[in-house]
């Protein structure tokens, strides 16, 4: 009977069809979503279950003073990216001097370097026996250190520049955007009210552009709170080096677990205040938001201002770097070029391709889902996906770790017991580890990509494709994948390079004696051997700069200039 009803009517049975993938892709994504989830829920138990509660010898000892250094790091680093990108956005946005088309995507490149790669060069520069000091010495004729003074390079205030310097783009990026989308008529009051191109921007423009500096500048908190690199170099004990501290050299992983967990009410506290920032402004586009913008035009000083205010940082964050590593990996050619450099580069490149590609096909996965079923608990489901990006990497390794080496014990211990086989560390102690908190880590980039994307195709071509009996997952693949080919690459190209930058969870997952650029790099600085750091140091940054350029190029196609 069931046979003839669908021979008869074949389309009665499509809509049963089209719910099973229906349920198909929502139970994909709750699974992904819980998957993401387990380190964070890893650190949390951990931390409250350890087998060893050392959480009242690290408030009576360490805990207090990596707080503090902490704070201050980020409140530094916080007020040099919002001077710089701030007054770079608005310089390039809204004024009119030599070399404006220029530092629009030049003040993008200091974002190709790291924050550590940066520290090593400063402090081959800068230090007593740098080439900086010794011609000062040369010139004045001191003797010794006690002759003059010289600001330290390895201290506090050392790495909240290095690190500002290499951040700031973050809100650059943000912040001329927002201003690229701000109405014309707003200038053209404000002038006509008698207010200066300064006056403008402090009472009409910024508090618009508030929402985006908000998100610009808590991007740059968490990535500070992240850094290892450089405060380890500079002997900066943040909550970073100490939970490093704790799990490396006094073999005690609940107790990271614990500095861990109190690097997450960091990020919580973060998040919650940068949505606190912006709870009741809501804005809406303007009719003339893509009309041409009319730049100020400015005397010839001022000009020199603007000039100073763009090439100082992009001079500092980028040139300086990039021509001292260039300079160093040409005279260290031949002995940087080595087997060990090569098979490092094809590590890097290996796992960096392998979590690009993971990521983005989990964030289509996710984002499509999220097109399926437009609810709120896919809504949850997603933003519950990225709570990787916040995460910094070293609390990101306790959560992988813990998991993952669960499994591979109980596996351990089940095959002891079946076979008298030992498994050993299948995945804890291999590059899955690696590829796993990659992808936990940079979901959020490729998943907010790709549904951002998505958005802005209209929901009729949906309809047309089920109307021709294409299936959600083919449409997908005929329909919107063939749509998204940019959008796909560009992703894929800033999730590749924050992966080969990436330190502090890869020096704590990687392998026994496996290395890729970034540990490379590292491990010669902890040598001070600074020279053969060079060529590593400069693929890393050279990777970085082609995301950087197409990054650019979308912003400023969106806007025309008058």
């Amino acid at each position: 009977m069931t046979e003839a009803v669908t021979a008869a009517d074949p389309g009665l049975s499509q809509p049963l069809l089209a719910k099973r993938a229906s349920r198909r892709w929502i139970v994909s994504a709750t699974l992904i979503t819980a998957i993401v989830a387990l380190p964070v829920l890893s650190v949390i138990f951990l931390a409250f279950f350890p087998e060893e509660n050392i959480w009242p010898h690290l408030i009576n000892t360490t805990l207090p003073r990596y707080l503090w250094t902490t704070i201050q790091l980020m409140v530094g680093v916080g007020a040099i990216t919002l001077a710089i990108g701030l007054s770079s956005a608005w310089a390039v946005t809204m004024c009119e001097f030599p070399g404006r088309k220029f530092f629009e995507w030049a003040m993008l490149l200091p974002f190709a370097v790291p924050a550590y790669v940066i520290a090593y060069v400063y402090t081959s520069l800068l230090d007593y026996a740098g080439p900086v000091q010794r011609t000062l010495r040369d010139w004045f004729g001191w003797q010794n250190a006690s002759d003059y003074w010289f600001p330290e390079i390895r201290s506090l205030e050392g790495a909240t520049l290095m690190i500002g310097l290499v951040l700031y783009p973050y809100v650059y990026l943000l912040a001329r955007a927002a201003f690229l989308e701000q109405s014309p008529s707003l200038f053209a009051v404000s002038r006509s009210l008698g207010h200066s191109a300064l006056s403008t921007f402090f009472r009409v423009v910024l508090p618009i552009a508030r929402p985006a500096v908000a998100v610009g500048l808590s991007l740059v908190l968490m990535e500070t709170l992240n850094d290892f690199g450089t405060v380890d170099f500079f002997a900066v004990q943040t909550l970073t080096a100490g939970l490093f501290d704790t799990w490396m050299n006094l073999g005690n992983l609940g107790g990271a677990a614990q500095i861990a967990t109190t690097m997450l009410v960091f990020v919580v506290i973060l998040v919650t205040l940068e949505r606190y920032s912006r709870r009741r402004q809501q804005q809406y586009a303007a009719r003339d938001n893509r009309d041409p913008i009319r730049r100020f035009t400015m005397s010839f000083p001022r000009q020199l201002v603007c000039v100073a205010v763009c090439a100082i940082p992009f001079i500092l964050g980028f040139v300086v770097p990039a021509g001292t590593l260039g300079l160093y990996a040409w005279e260290y050619f031949e002995e940087s070029w080595n087997p060990d450099f090569i098979q490092n580069t094809l590590n890097s490149l290996f796992l960096s391709s392998a979590a690009a590609m993971t990521t983005l096909l989990i964030g289509v996965i996710l984002a499509y889902s999220r097109r399926l079923h437009n609810t709120r608990g896919m809504q949850v489901l997603l933003r519950l996906s990225s709570l990787g990006y916040a995460m910094p990497g070293a609390v990101l390794a306790v959560g992988v770790i813990v998991p993952l080496a669960g499994f591979d014990n109980w596996l351990d211990s089940l095959m002891r017991e079946a076979f008298g086989i030992s498994t050993g560390l299948l995945l804890s102690g291999s590059a899955f580890a690696l590829v796993f908190a990659y992808t936990v880590r940079f979901l959020a980039v490729s998943a907010g990509s790709v549904e951002s994307a998505l958005q802005k195709i209209t929901p009729s071509m949906d309809m047309a494709s089920r109307s021709m009996g294409y299936t959600p997952g083919k449409t997908l693949v005929h329909v919107h994948l063939p749509m998204l080919r940019g959008t796909l690459l560009t992703a894929a190209l800033v999730v590749f390079v924050d992966c080969m930058k990436e330190l502090p969870a890869t020096l704590i997952l990687r392998p026994f004696n496996f290395e890729t650029l970034a540990t490379y790099v590292y491990q010669f600085a902890s040598d001070e051997r600074l020279f053969h750091s060079a060529l590593p140091s400069l693929i890393i940054v050279l990777a970085g700069i082609v995301p950087i350029i197409l990054m650019s190029r979308s912003i400023s196609n969106t806007r025309s200039i008058a």
